[in-house]
């Protein structure tokens, strides 16, 4: 006869093959998004292969511009993580019952934002086989000095906290039984205040670099915090209503513009700090002043992030003005500006952050960056990645959720019900 712990154990195993093999199950549409994402991962895979072959040098990156699109994409992805606090906020402070189950959606995207972020530091690493220096106790993690080391332990025990969470609720939601709040909740609240530190250690990198003038700014972590605010919930918008659609999950309008107003106000936030930045910058007038020039209107006839940066601005500025009609109370125009929000913050974020720092170099060198063939290749392929997790998280916890995949119909059509969307 079984003991307790083995029962246990074969209950989960038999939950985790059940999740398995309902990820592989779906009509023609799933099958097509699910071949085209993993197309793109293996033509990034295959890129990133040539790239560990043959160096860095097939990347645009220089020693005078050493971070490049790898680290833009990674401090967005930072901030899609962090937002899932924003969901978790209202649910488990305020008691919001129409975000309640959703919150869950916000943690799963949260946890496939963060293995975006490891993929895109292992790529960005030359030498991807010495990440083991990274880890405490057995590499060289010069803790707690280097913010790096701070780095590492914040977005992998963001990531556990978010793996624990979103198990532990979905394994009780399939055997029926009500979570213990002392299992998780603690975990809950311990995650709210990981995800403003993730996000603040990740600014920290950037500030604490004392030789480029262009981020040592203490508005930095301020800034990086209100443009998560914005963007995350805004890519939560526009996934729940993808949701909603092809799986018929109930997920109410009310819930949606909940949301809209989170962007509403990290929006307003965002485009202050940013305006009080730019005139720090222009209006001192010292020699600090030319990275900033650079990016805006061009240096020595040098322009290639002025296009990115004026796009930017002009895509959260449109943001804004449509968060603050009433206009976008209709999904249709509030799905535009969350558009809007995510490239704007995307951009600004990304290649108007990261390679203004670079130029011009300490020297006055003027070094620019554009991103090669084969680095696009690579972030494609692990945005395509991202994406494949986070629709397999989806397609498990979604019949979960909705009761189709519980302990009670272990060994029936179970799986078969579950096929449909």
């Amino acid at each position: 006869m079984m003991t307790r712990i083995q029962r246990a154990m074969r209950n989960y195993f038999v939950f985790l093959g059940r999740c398995g093999r309902i990820a592989f199950e779906g009509d023609w549409r799933y099958y097509a998004w699910m071949g085209g994402l993993t197309i793109f991962c293996l033509l990034g895979l295959h890129a990133w292969c040539r790239q560990f072959a043959q160096g860095l040098i097939l990347t645009g990156m220089s020693d005078e511009v050493s971070w490049g699109v790898y680290i833009a994409n990674f401090t967005f992805l930072v901030g899609v993580a962090a937002a899932a606090v924003m969901m978790v906020i209202p649910v488990y402070i305020y008691d919001n019952e129409e975000l309640h189950d959703l919150v869950i959606f916000g943690e799963l995207l949260a946890v496939a934002a963060i293995l975006m972020c490891l993929a895109f530091v292992t790529v960005d690493l030359g030498r991807p086989d010495r990440f083991w220096h990274l880890i405490p106790g057995i590499g060289q993690f010069n803790f707690p000095k280097s913010m790096l080391s701070w780095d590492v332990i914040v977005l992998n025990g963001y990531l556990l906290l978010n793996v624990h969470i979103c198990g532990y609720l979905l394994y009780s939601r399939y055997r029926g039984v009500k979570p213990a709040k002392w299992f998780y909740i603690p975990f809950v609240f311990v995650a709210i205040v990981w995800a403003v530190s993730i996000h603040t250690v990740t600014a920290f990198l950037y500030v604490g670099l004392g030789g480029r003038p262009f981020w040592n700014s203490a508005i930095v972590g301020p800034r990086f915090l209100a443009s998560a605010f914005t963007a995350g919930p805004a890519l939560i918008i526009l996934a729940l209503q993808i949701i909603r659609r092809v799986t018929q999950y109930s997920i109410s309008d009310k819930a949606l513009l909940t949301l809209r107003s989170i962007v509403q106000v990290s929006m307003l936030i965002n485009v202050f700090l940013l305006a009080n930045e730019v005139f720090k910058e222009f209006y001192s007038g010292n020699l600090h002043v030319v990275s900033s020039k650079y990016l805006y209107i061009g240096l020595h006839g040098h322009h290639g992030l002025v296009p990115w940066i004026w796009t930017a601005i002009a895509f959260n500025l449109t943001a804004m003005l449509l968060l603050v009609l009433p206009v976008s109370r209709s999904l249709k125009w509030l799905n535009v500006t969350c558009v809007l929000c995510i490239v704007g913050i995307w951009i600004e974020k990304g290649m108007g952050l990261v390679i203004p720092g670079f130029i011009p170099t300490p020297l006055g060198e003027m070094m620019e960056y554009t991103p090669s063939f084969n680095e696009t290749l690579v972030c494609f392929g692990i945005w395509a990645f991202g994406l494949l997790c986070y629709t397999v998280f989806l397609r498990m916890s979604v019949p979960i959720l909705q009761g189709r995949l519980v302990q009670a119909n272990e060994g029936q059509a179970g799986s078969a019900a579950a096929r449909k969307h």
